[in-house]
């Protein structure tokens, strides 16, 4: 599948677009872009949320393109233009969550390593980052540095507490029901109005992404599944415990949102002070999508990727 370029939404130019093949079955839809500059400073992999796609990405590749970076951007399996995994296209689903450590490994090896330049380094956002962090202890010869904006590390502000919705979760798939939605329905947010929404305060953006959400549905999915909620939940337990901690040595920026109510801040600043060589930040008042934001909210993220990456080896 093309890579959409609509006026409002414009595809950087450059973009060289495929698809490979996972170890088990399955197709990948990946972009790379040259860097703006030479010689460039590497190569910065672009890992986007749960529902996303490269399409989202264009505003950020351009704006590591600019800073001298080549960029790799592509679809987890189950959402964008990668293999859906249920016959309802439209539902949020997968089984287990290291299935998405072979997507990363897939375009690790065949993209990023035999066509693009050396160091890399990883810019992830929610789901994305949570997945850097469980893949992080097989990164550590490639990987040089991790941004990771709003991980994924535990769930936001919720009526019930988590230990409940992994139970809940997991007795609807021990009965076979996995494949019931556990939040919204089969629609991408297109008819969501901008007031009162949780994700960013950048109204421009919000009906940006809003707009190409109702051009290309085909691209986009709906709420999570009780078996991904399960696998999100179950993950996050072996992410955050503390020997899982100890074997990622990957220099790792955390960033949360201040305002943010679907992952926890909690989580994440816990989880900073457990890494070997970790710190984490909040930018204040910012809601969940750091790069979908208002500037003055995006700009401080891109100030703490500009001073973390590339960064020192010290």
């Amino acid at each position: 599948m093309l890579l959409k370029n609509p006026t409002y939404n414009p595809m950087p130019q450059g973009a060289i677009s495929g698809k490979v093949e996972t170890s088990d079955g399955l197709e990948l839809r990946y972009a790379r872009w040259k860097a703006n500059k030479k010689p460039a400073l590497g190569t910065v992999l672009l890992l986007h949320g749960r529902s996303e796609y490269i399409e989202r990405t264009y505003e950020t590749v351009n704006d590591l393109r600019q800073r001298g970076f080549e960029v790799v951007s592509f679809d987890w399996r189950g959402q964008g233009g990668s293999s859906r995994i249920l016959e309802d296209k439209r539902r949020g689903y997968v089984d287990d969550f290291n299935e998405y450590t072979i997507d990363l490994e897939t375009i690790m090896n065949n993209v990023a390593l035999p066509d693009c330049k050396a160091p890399y380094y990883i810019l992830a956002h929610s789901t994305g980052a949570l997945i850097s962090l469980l893949s992080a202890p097989k990164l550590s010869n490639t990987v040089r540095r991790m941004v990771l904006a709003t991980p994924f590390l535990g769930l936001g502000k919720l009526p019930i507490s988590a230990s409940f919705v992994k139970i809940l979760t997991g007795t609807l798939c021990m009965f076979g029901l996995g494949e019931v939605y556990m939040s919204g329905n089969k629609s991408a947010g297109e008819n969501q109005k901008f007031e009162g929404n949780i994700h960013t305060s950048d109204p421009q953006r919000f009906e940006r992404n809003k707009k190409f959400q109702k051009e290309f549905p085909e691209l986009t999915i709906g709420g999570p599944t009780a078996a991904w909620v399960y696998a999100a939940t179950r993950i996050m337990e072996e992410v955050n415990d503390i020997d899982f901690c100890k074997q990622i040595s990957i220099p790792t920026l955390l960033i949360s949102a201040g305002n943010d109510k679907i992952v926890s801040n909690r989580a994440i600043k816990h989880f900073g002070r457990k890494l070997r060589s970790g710190k984490s930040l909040t930018i204040d008042g910012a809601n969940h999508e750091l790069l979908q934001e208002r500037d003055i909210f995006r700009e401080q993220l891109l100030a703490a990727f500009d001073s973390f990456i590339p960064g020192s080896d010290a």
